[in-house]
């Protein structure tokens, strides 16, 4: 009777193995090789044109894959160090900001020739675009220019000048979020291991919120249906969420190491962060509510990949796997499970 209770026991629990991995929230669907030792930044996304834009630091170039069938379409080449690809098909332009060219190149959205510059203070790269403006804030400065302050650019993409330039007090800035219901701009401010929150009618920080977690705070998402801040810290790896309200953090778990990118699911209700410490892992976390998270998968990649895109739209999740030596560049792409 104990043998069979045992092998029962063991059955049930490798159907239960079985079934938790049947659900893992991302599951791997195609490998694409890319030839070269890509060192890669952002993604950009293209629905109308059905284009998958990726950009890569060193061998500076944008790599275009078509976004239905992931074939590789054609390799961009003509940067310095590009970091983020933003298409505009109704003005039938697409911006890249090429951070050592300091400057945003913008070109023609079918032939891919350059049509235009912006010209940017050195080491441009984080950007957030605000549809109802369409106005793109563009970090700049700081560490590479060997400056205190950053600068965000305030670029009108309608007429392709730049307005304005806000300084903030700090050497590095990373990720921004906007508040479409107010005037927000939410920044981390990695230099001084904070979140500033900037009026973007006054174009001023109006205040500070710290980070407590950890430090080197990189990526920054905003859920504005709950009023709660996600970012992700380096040392040590953590995913935070915060208060919106009042800046109070509500959360922090242990994720991968070294995140640079970080997307929330709001249809799945998940935060997904890639980490490429190590072997490389994405870190999927589940909002449970505005203040309950919890990890509930750890999904293998390859070492290195610590950037990646969200497509909800096609319930696609891209991940970068820089090239070194022998082993290829790669993209990774992952159906997103409900």
């Amino acid at each position: 009777m104990k043998k069979l209770l045992f092998i029962f026991a063991l059955v049930l629990a490798c159907a239960a193995a079985s079934a938790a991995q049947e659900k893992a929230p991302l599951r791997l669907v195609q490998t694409i090789d890319v030839p070269g030792a890509r060192h890669w930044d952002h993604f950009g996304v293209d629905l109308k044109g059905n284009r998958l834009f990726v950009s890569s630091e060193e061998e500076p170039a944008v790599e275009v894959f078509d976004l239905r069938t992931n074939k590789h379409l054609q390799s961009l080449t003509e940067f310095k160090e590009p970091h983020n690809v933003l298409p505009f098909p109704d003005r039938k332009q697409i911006y890249v900001v090429d951070g050592e060219a300091s400057e945003i190149k913008i070109l023609d959205y079918d032939s891919y020739k350059l049509i235009g510059h912006i010209a940017l203070t050195i080491d441009a790269d984080p950007i957030v675009y605000d549809p109802a403006s369409k106005y793109l804030y563009v970090v700049n400065g700081g560490r590479e220019a060997k400056t205190p302050t950053c600068n965000i650019s305030i670029v009108d993409t309608a007429t392709g000048k730049k307005l304005a330039d806000m300084t903030l007090q700090t050497n590095r800035l990373e990720s921004m979020a906007i508040e479409k219901s107010s005037q927000r701009l939410f920044v981390n401010m990695t230099g001084i291991n904070s979140i500033g929150v900037v009026d973007r009618e006054k174009r001023a920080v109006m205040q500070t919120w710290p980070v407590t977690a950890g430090k080197d705070n990189v990526p920054l998402q905003y859920d504005e249906a709950t009023h709660r801040l996600f970012l992700a810290t380096r040392k040590p790896s953590k995913f935070v969420a915060v208060n919106a309200d009042n800046g109070k953090e509500v959360a922090s778990l242990d994720v991968a190491d070294y995140v640079d990118d970080l997307a929330f699911d709001a249809a799945h209700h998940r935060i997904y962060l890639p980490g490429g410490g190590g072997n490389g892992a994405v870190s999927v976390v589940e909002q449970r509510g505005a203040d309950n998270y919890q990890v509930v998968a750890t999904i293998p990649t390859k070492p290195g990949a610590k950037t990646a895109r969200l497509v909800p739209e096609l319930n696609k999740y891209y991940v970068a796997v820089p090239g070194k030596d022998a082993v290829p560049s790669q993209i990774l792409v992952y159906d997103v499970e409900p």
